[in-house]
């Protein structure tokens, strides 16, 4: 007795309930069914959470995003051009290892995709891409915009992003007095239908991640005081 009194001042013993792999597999199932079930409403309110809301409208300078290269972006900016929208189109890319002007490569696909989507005179702006690097590719287009008395612009982005890209501009150009109008670009994936395809899980819940990175984080910490040495052009 004496050694079950000492006993206990330096351990005890407890009951614990674990599951069963029968029950595990069974909460597995039965989530993948609801969630198939459901498919309809959800797929689709996640993929429109992404998309900024479309605004069209007179604009000093087309900006076309080409971080990720997509000929469709340049397509619909083409036809923005076409419809009197604006006759000039600001295109990005990437500098040079050196930091002197811009990337051989990058611009020559750039200017490809100009000349096939009939883009005549693209404004080519060397970007540095230093993270995080939408923020600072914005701060850096800002001051182009600034330097050229530019008031409006109209971002023209994959869909997926667009929420993400209209977010940053709003709050990198709206101090400065330029306003900034969203046209997002859809390819075969939809917001309906992103569900489908491997690639299109893959795409809508990298962007999506990526929103949430920059909305609760990225955007909330930025500094609002003097502008990042990134800016200057």
């Amino acid at each position: 007795m004496r050694q079950s009194n000492c006993q206990r001042h330096f351990f005890y013993k407890k009951e614990s309930i674990k599951t069963t792999w029968k029950l595990r597999l069974g909460i597995f199932i039965l989530v993948i069914l609801i969630g198939s079930a459901t498919r309809g409403f959800w797929a689709g309110r996640i993929g429109r959470s992404l998309v900024c809301t479309e605004e069209i409208g007179q604009s000093d300078i087309i900006l076309v995003e080409n971080f990720n290269p997509s000929f469709l972006a340049f397509e619909r900016a083409s036809e923005l051009r076409r419809a009197q929208i604006s006759l000039r189109i600001l295109v990005p890319v990437q500098t040079s290892h050196d930091g002197q002007g811009a990337n051989i490569v990058s611009q020559g696909i750039a200017e490809l995709m100009c000349r096939v989507a009939r883009i005549p005179d693209p404004e080519i702006i060397p970007i540095r891409e230093i993270e995080p690097i939408s923020l600072n590719a914005a701060y850096q287009i800002r001051a182009f915009l600034v330097k050229e008395h530019l008031k409006s612009v109209i971002i023209v982005t994959p869909a997926f992003r667009s929420k993400r890209s209209s977010l940053i501009y709003h709050a990198v150009l709206d101090p400065s007095g330029i306003e900034v109008r969203c046209m997002p670009v859809f390819g075969k994936i939809t917001p309906e239908n992103w569900t489908g395809t491997w690639h299109g899980v893959q795409e809508v819940t990298q962007q999506f991640l990526k929103l949430q990175f920059y909305r609760f984080y990225v955007l909330l910490k930025r500094s609002t005081s003097e502008p990042p040495a990134s800016e200057k052009l």
